[in-house]
């Protein structure tokens, strides 16, 4: 998303054949599952049973020393005590010695079509870069993703790249690339004039997301995104066009009311970007599940929050980079208002008990460092390295109803991470990632 007024590697291939072939071809990832090196690891040809033997697990929720995980095609089929878990002939046995198996990780809001402000301005990606060159580049940033522990990634915006985001999902599932599971939005809502970019006033640009006002124009344009694949709606219920560039709300009341009803009404829910006490107060009331940054709520505002179940995605990391793109020199330099802004909603929303989703706005800074997110609630937001583990696991997969992941049990899908250390204890551990699990496929191991 165009999170600030800033001016705004590898490459690899998935080919898949036959049910138990993947090859990753690239610098940055070479895996086979082929039979003959099932036959070479002592597995008998055609298994599909892999047991976990980790030090510990943990489960989405606490830590337990001395369970393993057992995963058979792509579903945890068991998961406990070494010796509760039924041992099966054929399975074959990954020692993981030194490590902590979790539950994939969920990042609540990135943008796989955009690359770093400080490489290339919003602007310019948006209105000089070719759908194909960002469709390109975002096969990469879903693998790295992906290779950094996330297998689900709620994507919130192509950005001017159309329905871009629909294909690279589709590709996805089809094991053209890798990637984590995506959940995406397509273009985004935006009131007419409030969004860029932003050139001459006698030139009409691409917008970076779909204008849409009033009752026909709003209906049209959300059942539109949904009917080309948007899993959610996104909508912008605030934005820098107020007098000298403040943030002001853009649809009315009613406006957001009714693009939350026609969602809801295709079972699609809705998420606001939302930075001004009106503008979140507006989407609160509209009924949306999540509010994006919420850099400008107060007390009162998430005390709604709280009392309506909408969640927050804070997006520390977004402000932490572009801040740091405009010259701060964090360390040494006092934090500019706006991080002080950011401290100050935050406080109030963890006083007020607002449940948090994890999301850093990846695509605002690097894909693949996306536990920077996590790394800056504990050492700038006070949160503890538990706290910040289950939002990015258990708490994600309540928030965006998805029952089939985020915790490790029975059942579940075997989106499955493990990192060197204890991630409850020490939150670097997360950068530590030793094995990358998806659908019972392995994307990377020791």
């Amino acid at each position: 998303m165009r999170y600030s007024d800033f001016p705004a590697g590898q490459s690899g291939r998935a080919r898949c054949s036959g049910r138990f072939r993947c090859v990753v071809l690239g610098g940055l990832l070479a895996l086979s599952m082929l039979s003959t090196t099932a036959r070479a690891q002592g597995v008998p040809a055609g298994s599909t049973a892999t047991l976990l033997r980790p030090a510990a697990v943990f489960d989405g929720q606490e830590m337990h020393s001395g369970w393993v995980v057992l995963v058979e095609n792509d579903k945890i089929i068991a998961a406990g005590p070494a010796a509760q878990v039924a041992p099966q002939p054929t399975a074959r046995t990954l020692e993981l010695p030194g490590l902590t198996l979790l539950p994939g990780l969920i990042e609540g809001h990135s943008h796989l079509l955009l690359h770093p402000y400080n490489e290339t301005a919003w602007d310019d990606q948006v209105l000089r870069e070719s759908q194909a060159l960002r469709v390109a580049r975002a096969t990469v940033h879903a693998q790295r993703t992906l290779l950094a522990g996330f297998t689900t990634a709620r994507d919130l915006g192509t950005e001017g790249a159309g329905f871009a985001d629909v294909g690279l999902k589709q590709a996805i599932n089809q094991g053209i690339i890798p990637g984590p599971r995506l959940l995406v939005v397509t273009r985004a809502l935006v009131a007419t004039g409030s969004y860029g970019p932003k050139l001459s006033v006698d030139e009409n640009v691409p917008q970076g997301a779909q204008e849409a006002d009033g009752v026909d124009g709003i209906i049209r344009a959300v059942r539109e995104q949904i009917g080309k694949g948007a899993d959610i709606i996104k909508v912008y219920a605030d934005y820098r066009w107020g007098p000298d560039g403040s943030a002001q709300p853009t649809f009315s009341q009613e406006e957001l009311t009714l693009i939350v009803q026609t969602a809801r009404s295709a079972g699609r829910g809705v998420v606001a970007h939302a930075s001004t006490p009106e503008g979140m107060r507006r989407a609160v009331l509209a009924g949306v599940e999540t509010i994006e940054h919420g850099d400008g709520g107060t007390p009162e505002i998430f005390a709604l929050m709280k009392k309506r179940g909408v969640a927050l995605c804070p997006t520390v990391a977004a402000s932490d980079a572009t801040a740091q793109y405009k010259g701060w020199h964090k360390g040494t330099d006092p934090a500019p208002p706006r991080i002080q802004q950011k401290h100050q909603s935050m406080a109030a929303a963890l006083k007020a008990g607002v449940t948090l989703a994890q999301g850093g706005d990846v695509g605002v800074f690097a894909h693949g460092d996306n536990i920077r997110e996590a790394e800056l609630l504990v050492h700038d937001y006070s949160l503890t390295p538990l706290q910040v583990l289950r939002q990015a696991t258990s708490g994600n997969a309540q928030i965006f109803h998805l029952a089939d992941r985020g915790t490790i049990r029975p059942g579940l899908l075997a989106d499955l991470v493990a990192v060197a250390g204890d991630p409850t204890q020490d939150v670097a551990a997360l950068r530590q990632i030793r094995l990358v699990m998806k659908g019972g496929v392995l994307y990377r191991q020791p």
